[in-house]
Parts: C-alpha cells; structure tokens; sequence
C-alpha cells in the first residue's frame, strides 16, 4: 500500500517536536520568499518513498522521519524497520525542498 502525505506526517511527529519545527521554520523564516509547506513535503516525500518501493513489501514499516535544515534546504531520511528481522535502517539521506 503506498505511503501518503498524511502517514509522513505522522512519521515526522514520532520523531520529535524539532523535526516537525524544523519543517515549520524552514517554510516560515523564508518569508516572503516561497519555499514548500510542511504538507508539500510531506506529499513529497511520499511520492518519494512510494518511487523506491518501500511501500511495496508488507514486512517494513516506517518508524520515523528525521528533518534537518540546512541553509536553504532539507535534509530527509526515514527509519524503516524490516519487521521479520527487527533490524532497522535508515534511508540514504535526501536533500532538496529549497
């Protein structure tokens, strides 16, 4: 089942206020420039993850998503854990939405 905008938000939520208020800050301190809004990147990323197919298989689950801002950008990667195993991963970390 492929991954939503609403399910990334979530993610972004476990992981902690400052992950969500660097999403929040990122889009606000650019005032009156136009960088994309927490729900862009979220659909975004979405978009993204459903792309690398991991959404596909039943036996991983996003844990969390991990925001960092960077001068102009973000800086995005996603705890997925392999459930039969227990072992989790990071996704290779992604850059962009300046």
């Amino acid at each position: 089942m492929a991954f939503t905008r609403e399910e990334i938000r979530e993610s972004i939520e476990r992981a902690g206020d400052a992950h969500w208020q660097a999403l929040i800050r990122h889009h606000e301190d650019a005032y009156p420039e136009s960088r994309p809004t927490p729900g862009d990147v979220a659909r975004g990323e979405a978009e993204r993850l459903n792309k690398m197919s991991l959404a596909d298989s039943a036996d991983l689950k996003l844990i969390e998503t991990r925001v960092e801002r960077l001068p102009t950008a973000l800086r995005i990667s996603h705890l997925i854990e392999h459930l039969s195993t227990g072992t989790r991963f990071l996704t290779e970390p992604f850059t962009g939405y300046d």
